[in-house]
């Protein structure tokens, strides 16, 4: 029977954790539930104790991962979001973790141990501690050696988004566009492209341009 694309694509995170658990972490990280979410535009982010069995007898954390982000990143790029939650996990078992979301000294310290460096840029020179924290990859470092290794096995990922959600090859069109008259100020919602005039000052309404998003940070 031929496996299942949900197979496969759970499968084989399943296999890069547990590699990644015995190369990076001596094997000490417990199972966990991975998930494929997009949140925030982040790559990923980890909670802790997000799950329990139906009869609370087992209570188990999640590290999630942004499919969105698939198509524009290296197999290695995206198992480094994979290892950098999963120094988060080892941090709620084995360290002391600060507020959610919040990157501490003892989190970026274990980071650099596995061969990633923080960084809130995502590139070096950036803050290693902070609410929002990236992280690059160590030239030659274990994670780098390790993940080489993995792909060198025939490791992969093989599927990737190749449209947004709600998108069917056009980006969606916004459903109203925000007008404002530029003298009294005067606001009013319409189609875009619609035509609207001030009665008071006898003017047309201009269109509101908003600024494109800048992209999220890494997790």
């Amino acid at each position: 029977m031929t496996a299942s694309p949900t197979q496969i694509s759970y499968d084989n995170l399943n296999t890069a954790y547990d590699f990644f658990n015995g190369a990076l972490f001596e094997g000490e990280l417990p199972p966990c539930l991975i998930t494929l979410q997009r949140k925030n535009k982040a790559y990923g982010y980890f909670a802790g104790e997000r799950f329990a069995t139906r009869e609370g007898e087992s209570v188990i954390d999640e590290i999630a991962l942004n499919p969105s982000h698939f198509k524009d990143r290296t197999t290695e790029e995206i198992l480094s979001t994979l290892a950098h939650e999963m120094v988060h996990l080892w941090q709620q078992h084995y360290g002391t973790p600060s507020r959610i979301g919040y990157h501490n000294k003892e989190w970026a310290f274990k980071m650099r141990s596995i061969g990633l460096i923080p960084s809130s840029t995502g590139e070096e020179g950036g803050k290693e501690t902070g609410q929002s924290v990236s992280h690059y990859i160590a030239d030659e470092g274990k994670f780098a050696r390790s993940c080489a290794a993995l792909l060198a096995d025939g490791f992969t990922l093989p599927y990737i988004e190749i449209q947004e959600q709600g998108e069917t090859g056009k980006k969606k069109a916004a459903s109203k566009t925000k007008y404002t008259c530029p003298s009294c100020n005067l606001n009013a919602w319409a189609k875009p492209d619609t035509r609207l005039k001030c009665a008071d000052c006898d003017i047309l309404l201009e269109p509101e341009i908003k600024e494109p998003e800048a992209e999220a940070e890494a997790a």
